[in-house]
């Protein structure tokens, strides 16, 4: 949802490595490393683009990861030059470890949100692949790191005044994955539950729809209201906001005391000065699951994609491909419809989409990727050999599970013919093991 102001940024750049602003069509490497803008046009003038297959193993829990990901810039008719102010990160083989991977997306929000997006992207991983407690202590070391790059991006030369963005990451650490959250992109689980494919979500929105979340900037001072309350169309003493399925496009927002701004819709984001002394914080709530058999992929999104799309039905759609690859294409494909369908324009659409795979039987075609500190998958010589034939028995039931995806399944909608992707794969396996969300500090205004 972002602020009120709108999403307007000048310079973008995107994901991992160069920004290179003379290309606005697809601008990833074919190895995850970068992504870039894509100009958009009407939804009936899009045509499909095929997605590269990568792969990382996790040789320590006995699976690979396969993914793909693809960042799509909205359609802003008024504005047919603006940047696209999402971004994402995909790092495996952090600190050199083969079984430590990252996968992040960042949605920036305020005319110089795509910078604040990319300087947070930049930072955080520097600051997780520094860190010598990450595999020991990974919710510490989230917390830490973005505390740390929220100080930083304010002492940068990007006026964060009103401007921020959300993060969404996921750290698969061995057999166990680390989701941190700030704002209201998402992650999700596709969960195989005998003959059923279950969503299950990784992190929980934070608005002020949350009743905790809501008590807590309104103790910071901030009045939570709809732009209809603020501007006196709705009554401002009624809380009639509904849910977040069902906000009529009129969510609660933080507004200052007598002031109308900074707007935000979200109570958490990276940056944001003029918001924090209202109650928006950069500290990440962090949950913790264990990778089992049962867990066959997940998905790493802004709210472009969950905007008019239930973290259900995102998990239906990724269920009916193969190749992850094809599943962003379908998922950025639907999501642009439906905004399309309930507005004039579409916000910027990221996705990631992870497969989790047996180590030894990964799906033909796909590309083992390595960082420059990694190593390829499956050197004669090493532990990976002995590790695979320990393990494999053990995830024999997701190759029943993964009757779900069918091979050479067709998209169910056109992709906008320009956009930017990079695909990229990972190896996970998680048990759903919840551990309570990291809380709130104790002063709620502090960070």
């Amino acid at each position: 949802m972002g602020c009120v102001q709108g999403r307007c940024c000048g310079y973008c750049r995107f994901c991992c490595c160069q920004h290179r602003p003379s290309d606005p069509g697809l601008s990833g490497n074919g190895r995850g490393e970068s992504a870039a803008a894509a100009e958009v046009e009407p939804l009936h003038d899009h045509k499909n683009l095929g997605s590269t297959l990568s792969i990382a193993a996790v040789p320590s829990a006995g699976f690979c990861l396969q993914y793909s990901s693809l960042s799509l810039r909205g359609y802003y008719p008024d504005t047919p030059d603006r940047d696209n102010q999402d971004a994402f990160c995909i790092r495996t083989n952090l600190q050199g470890n083969p079984n430590l991977h990252f996968f992040g997306v960042f949605d920036g929000h305020g005319q110089l949100g795509g910078e604040c997006a990319n300087f947070v992207r930049d930072k955080l991983v520097e600051l997780l692949s520094a860190d010598p407690q990450l595999v020991d202590d990974p919710v510490k070391s989230y917390n830490s790191a973005f505390l740390s790059v929220n100080s930083l991006l304010h002492e940068s030369e990007i006026d964060d005044s009103m401007s921020g963005t959300t993060s969404i990451t996921v750290l698969v650490n061995g057999d166990s994955l680390f989701v941190a959250n700030v704002g209201d992109s998402r992650a999700v689980v596709g969960v195989y539950d005998g003959d059923h494919l279950i969503a299950e979500d990784l992190s929980n929105d934070q608005t002020p729809f949350r009743k905790d979340e809501y008590q807590r900037v309104s103790l910071c001072g901030a009045r939570v209201l709809s732009v209809d309350q603020v501007e006196g169309v709705k009554d401002p003493d009624i809380q009639s906001w509904g849910n977040e399925e069902n906000d009529e496009g009129d969510p609660p927002r933080l507004w200052m005391q007598n002031a109308m701004y900074p707007g935000t819709a979200f109570t958490r984001s990276v940056g944001d000065s003029t918001a924090e002394s209202i109650g928006v914080i950069a500290v990440p709530e962090v949950l913790t699951i264990k990778i089992t058999p049962d867990h066959l992929f997940f998905i790493v999104a802004s709210d472009g994609v969950f905007e008019f799309l239930s973290s259900q039905a995102v998990v239906d759609m990724v269920g009916g491909f193969k190749d992850p690859g094809d599943a962003c294409s379908a998922l950025a494909a639907e999501s642009y419809k439906l905004w399309l369908q309930h507005e004039s324009r579409t916000d910027d659409i990221t996705v990631i989409v992870v497969h989790i795979k047996d180590l030894c039987n990964p799906d033909p075609g796909a590309h083992a990727k390595t960082t420059q500190t990694g190593t390829e998958i499956g050197q004669p010589g090493t532990e990976t050999a002995q590790t695979e034939t320990e393990t494999s028995s053990s995830y024999s039931r997701r190759a029943i599970a993964e009757k779900y995806p069918s091979s050479g399944t067709e998209l169910l909608h056109p992709i906008p013919q320009k956009f930017s992707e990079t695909p990229n794969s990972r190896d996970t396996a998680t048990e759903r093991s919840r551990i309570p969300m990291v809380p709130s500090p104790a002063e709620p205004c502090l960070q």
